[in-house]
């Protein structure tokens, strides 16, 4: 299955056997969450994996949960409500050393709500659609690892698209990752985004943008955009940020 292929892909940049992997399911409200992620890395060979529960703001000054964090070599942060892990690990210790960690080249991974946290700017809520719409999206704080992405999930599924373009027409800088389900975006240190996956990574690259209607039209109002690039990409398709290039994966087999 996909799924396995991209947690066994992650695991194996941690360190594969060796590797120390701390789950993170603050996000998620089921008790079980850490336990099924522990299953898996455990039976892709993973021999460490720990789960520190950060259920609310104090639990983030727990020194040896702190102690554990920092000898990780692969942090992921699982699904859930993307506000939970804002809301509690927000301007905490756990989020400034997740920050050093990855820095110094730890691997930071997240699915679905995890995904929408770890860039600077989150997708708070928003509604569904195809049309950019004025007020559409609220964005909040994420973790900060990267301010050159914005990452929606379930993208294809759930019609995302509208809401990704929103907000990036707020903040025309970055560049817009919408992940199908199934599939993930790997960056590199070069700032190389490859996908792998069964399904799609819609990128929306705003960086050549020629008209934006953003800041004239009331809200709920649509949302005039000229000069979007698209470029869809499956397994193995890749994206420099730094030059804007697309490149597509393989095709068949």
């Amino acid at each position: 299955m996909s799924g396995r292929l991209i947690l066994k892909r992650f695991a194996e940049l941690c360190g594969g056997a060796s590797a120390r992997i701390c789950v993170i399911p603050t996000a998620s409200q089921l008790a079980d969450t850490g336990q099924r992620y522990t299953d898996v890395f455990r039976s892709l060979g993973v021999r460490q994996i720990d789960v520190l529960p950060y259920q609310g703001r104090p639990d983030t000054e727990r020194l040896d949960w702190l102690e554990t964090l920092g000898e990780a070599t692969g942090i992921f942060l699982t699904g859930g409500s993307q506000l939970r892990l804002s809301t509690i690990l927000g301007g905490t210790p756990v989020a400034s050393l997740i920050r050093r960690l990855n820095a110094r080249g730890v691997h930071v991974a997240g699915t679905s709500a995890g995904a929408a946290f770890v860039s600077e700017h989150m997708i708070a809520f928003g509604k569904e659609g195809a049309t950019p719409i004025a007020g559409q999206v609220t964005l909040a704080p994420g973790l900060g690892l990267s301010n050159r992405v914005i990452v929606d999930q379930h993208f294809r599924e759930r019609d995302r698209i509208g809401r990704l373009m929103t907000a990036l027409a707020y903040n025309p800088f970055a560049v817009g990752l919408g992940l199908d389900e199934d599939t993930a975006a790997f960056i590199n240190r070069d700032n190389v985004v490859e996908v792998v996956g069964s399904g799609g990574l819609t990128i929306l690259d705003v960086s050549a943008l020629e008209y934006s209607s953003m800041a004239q039209v009331d809200e709920g109002q649509p949302v005039q955009l000229v000069g979007v690039r698209l470029h869809v990409l499956s397994n193995g398709g890749t994206f420099d940020m730094d030059s804007r290039k697309a490149a597509p994966g393989p095709v068949g087999g």
